[in-house]
């Protein structure tokens, strides 16, 4: 039997504040919380919802040693990009704070020195990763190497990021430090764990019993690590960078990012309600909801509830983890380190006033059961094809056709006929079914709901075709626009948590002060002898260069990411020197150039070499247009045995360098040589 609670807290995971919110992070924790969020407001509830910055990931660290500056000035500035970027786009939390506040400092150490007391910690001593050069213990993302899974170089010591495989630092082949690039050692260390073991009876009954009906994504991933046996899990880590264990002894050692941050959502709520924090905590009547990515579960459904369990004091487990798969971008993984994403606060520049737009496509494509995939053919198709031609389509009709047949003034209908019933009926089959699916965490089902008025309407209008009606009957013209202006409000409290910015334009055309959900399927939304606002376009269409410009932009990363990874092949074999010696290389100039016919690779080249003119056939035409070549002078192996290449003798070979994305640059004098001259 389902229990009725009298509030509900929601927490949305903790985003390192090492740099900016991007896509994946939205699809997978922020709008779907705000969607939430916003419509247990309109329904009258009780209802909170805590964010906040993590501050204190070895991430942060590493950004701040890489740029020369403090670990402070990084988060100062990410937290600060990431609170107005999410604001701007409309996610409504009641408070978003950070774990480096005084507040977060000290729950945080009391909830340690709590557990510390209560001997709900085991001591141990341990081998970890540490690097000679800096005379430090080093993080699991401060060991790099090659991922024993896929091979690829560049694995962090807890994850690979090519293959997505989650690792430790002794696994990695070659690990080397983050710091200094110094090969690994290994040195003793002491540190306090939570045994996770102890909590594993109570956690199975907990999940395993007791919420079967969370998603399957989540529900078996906590089954396999059940399954599996929990071991202790580390609290504290040796780095400078966190909040200070806070026992005696513990010089340089501070709490472990992932047993700081979750408690960031008990700070932060503190912040936001000083003297009643502890009902949205410890009320057995308060409901608490978990938004996470699927990268996160372990530490929301397993991890934190342990912790307070050993705290006691009747903290609240969460009801409900609704955690996310992953959203790729262009097919390939988003990524913070190869800045391969779309940044929430770059979008908002590049797309001014088209917040909802992102919010529509993100919520469309979420992936709620799977990994999805982003791509701007599919942002401009959604936003074109939906939001303008099929949403606004709708809206603009009924309000223009107000102001053209009423001046304006919504009509007093008459009375109704079978397709106007229908119409009410489908309206209210669809928000009933939405209802139903926002409640269930299916925010991808309810926003297909909720453009299904906008459909519904369309038909509604095609069917009437009140602009032929008005040439006969404009009694039965008055009825129509009425009905249409109703679910023209309707349409307005529907859209409101996916679309709160549309939501609002809509309202103020059809004089709404203030939507509620039960608005979403009401019979009179809009009083006859309403005056409506003048009609403004919901959404506009996106055209082909603006979303050409975003894939140029991806494109640039994608060379950019090659170059900064490339690393030289291995040197060649010894050659003695009268070997090297018997090659003749010289420089010549471009007389002609020009492609060779039926070959797209190459270039058919005219040469001064100083002697006699020579012709020298060279695979670069992917790379090079014949005409800049022209007067060029490059460097040439002249003493190569002719061969033909398509029908042409080549008689030599331009000397190219191969870059790192593949192409090839011609080599050539830095200034004018005699054609002829030998390259010694």
């Amino acid at each position: 039997m389902e229990k009725n609670f009298k509030r509900t807290l929601i927490t949305t995971a903790l985003p390192y504040a090492n740099g900016p919110v991007h896509i994946g992070h939205l699809a997978g924790v922020y709008v779907p919380a705000d969607i939430y969020a916003r419509y247990l407001r309109m329904k009258g509830d009780d209802v909170i919802m805590v964010g906040g910055s993590d501050e204190h990931g070895v991430p942060i660290t590493l950004k701040a040693r890489k740029e020369g500056v403090t670990p402070q000035d990084i988060v100062d500035r990410y937290h600060a990009i990431i609170r107005d970027s999410m604001h701007e786009l409309g996610i409504s939390f009641d408070v978003y704070g950070r774990t480096t506040s005084e507040t977060h400092n000290k729950t945080a150490s009391e909830f340690f020195r709590r557990l510390y007391d209560n001997d709900k910690f085991i001591v141990k001593t341990s081998q970890q990763p540490y690097d000679e050069k800096a005379g430090e213990f080093l993080a699991d993302r401060y060991v790099v190497g090659t991922c024993p899974r896929c091979g690829k170089d560049g694995a962090y010591g807890d994850q690979c990021e090519a293959c997505g495989s989650s690792l430790s630092a002794t696994e990695l082949i070659n690990p080397r430090s983050a710091l200094t690039d110094s090969p690994v050692t290994m040195k003793e260390t002491t540190h306090w764990y939570l045994p996770l073991d102890r909590y594993e009876n109570a956690l199975k009954q907990w999940i395993l019993e007791g919420h079967k009906e969370w998603k399957t994504n989540v529900y078996g991933q906590c089954k396999s690590w059940l399954d599996l046996g929990l071991q202790p899990r580390a609290v504290s880590r040796d780095l400078k960078w966190g909040v200070p264990v806070p026992v005696e002894g513990a010089d340089d050692k501070v709490l472990y990012v992932w047993f700081d941050a979750p408690i960031g959502y008990i700070s932060n709520t503190k912040d936001l309600l000083p003297d009643s924090w502890e009902k949205y905590w410890k009320d057995p009547e308060t409901r608490v909801i978990n938004f996470i990515g699927k990268d996160n579960i372990v530490f929301h459904c397993i991890v934190f509830p342990a912790m307070l369990m050993a705290y006691g004091d009747n903290f609240q487990l969460p009801d409900n983890v609704p955690a996310n798969e992953f959203l790729n971008l262009e097919g390939d993984k988003i990524s913070t380190s190869r800045n391969w994403a779309v940044w929430l606060h770059e979008y908002l520049r590049d797309f001014p006033g088209r917040q909802d737009t992102l919010r529509y496509v993100l919520t469309a494509n979420a992936p709620e059961t799977k990994d999805n995939d982003f791509t701007w053919a599919d942002f401009q198709a959604r936003s074109n094809n939906e939001l303008v031609a099929i949403l606004g389509n709708f809206v603009n009709r009924a309000v223009v056709l107000t102001h053209k047949y009423f001046d304006g003034i919504v009509p007093e209908p008459g009375q109704p006929e079978p397709i106007d019933i229908k119409l009410r009926e489908e309206v209210k089959e669809a928000v009933s079914r939405m209802s139903a699916a926002i409640d269930t965490f299916h925010f991808r089902e309810a926003l297909k709901d909720m453009m299904e008025i906008a459909r519904i309407g369309n038909r509604y209008l095609q069917e009437t075709e009140p602009w032929k009606v008005a040439k006969t009957d404009m009694e039965r013209v008055r009825t129509i626009l009425y009905h249409a202006i109703e679910l023209c409000g309707n349409l307005a409290a529907a859209m409101e948590p996916f679309m709160p910015f549309s939501s609002r334009k809509l309202a103020d055309m059809l004089r709404i002060d203030r939507l509620d959900w039960s608005m979403a399927d009401k019979d009179q939304t809009v009083a006859p002898g309403t005056a409506l606002a003048p009609a403004e376009l919901l959404f506009e269409k996106i055209d082909d260069e603006t979303i050409q410009g975003q894939l140029d932009r991806l494109e640039r990363i994608k060379k950019e990411n090659v170059i900064r990874n490339f690393k030289p092949e291995p040197q060649a074999a010894d050659v003695d020197f009268d070997t090297f010696a018997k090659s003749d290389i010289r420089v010549g100039t471009v007389l002609e150039c020009s492609k060779v016919k039926k070959a797209s690779k190459l270039l058919k080249f005219l040469i001064d070499d100083g002697m006699e003119k020579r012709t020298i056939v060279s695979g670069i035409a992917a790379y090079y247009q014949p005409e800049d070549l022209i007067g060029k002078q490059v460097c040439f192996i002249s003493n190569l045995p002719p061969r033909k290449l398509m029908g042409i003798e080549s008689q030599g070979m331009i000397l190219s360098a191969v870059n790192a994305d593949g192409s090839l640059v011609v080599i050539g004098p830095t200034a004018p040589v005699v054609p002829g001259a030998q390259v010694k």
